[in-house]
């Protein structure tokens, strides 16, 4: 496409994957304040038995959980952005530090390549072009990446087919 073309490509598949996060931020205050609360209710106890010294630890436990689950929460700022158009595949990944790495592929030439497990279903997907592999969807469980994989192959076979006219 050049600058010059007043009609930009088509977009045929557009996707921003993100890693999947169960507990939500009330739930994550939730989960702090029942563990904090337990501490605290044990470290009363403890205290009452003369062992004061156990009062320490078991704050120390809240907040490596605190610190666990924040780093958590941190890594889910990373994605991944996979864009297909007639004429280049490109994928985006962008971690949690926000340091990006960008990929451009001819949708010609390359191939997905799975990795399946009997058992557990599709466990890695690759975009292979000149002999090198490029994992992509790491984020999704496998069910989900089967039907990442169907669609994106689905917008790889569109593209090969080349322009449609009406």
């Amino acid at each position: 496409m050049s600058d010059n073309d007043p009609t930009p490509e088509p977009t045929l598949f557009s996707a921003i994957i993100t890693p999947h996060r169960s507990l939500s931020s009330t739930g994550f205050l939730l989960v702090m304040l029942l563990i904090g609360g337990s501490s605290f209710v044990g470290g009363i106890l403890f205290v009452m038995l003369g062992a004061w010294p156990v009062v320490g630890f078991l704050g120390l436990d809240v907040l490596l959980v605190y610190w666990a689950f924040r780093a958590n929460y941190r890594a889910a700022a990373a994605f991944e952005e996979v864009t297909v158009t007639p004429s280049e595949l490109r994928v985006r990944k962008v971690s949690h530090r926000g340091k990006v790495a960008e990929w451009t592929l001819n949708p010609i030439w390359t191939k997905l390549d799975r990795e399946t497990h009997e058992e557990y279903g599709l466990q890695r997907l690759f975009l292979v072009s000149r002999g090198r592999k490029l994992t992509i969807a790491g984020f999704l469980a496998p069910k989900e990446r089967e039907s990442f994989a169907a669609a994106l192959a689905d917008a790889l076979g569109e593209a090969r087919r080349g322009p449609t006219r009406n």
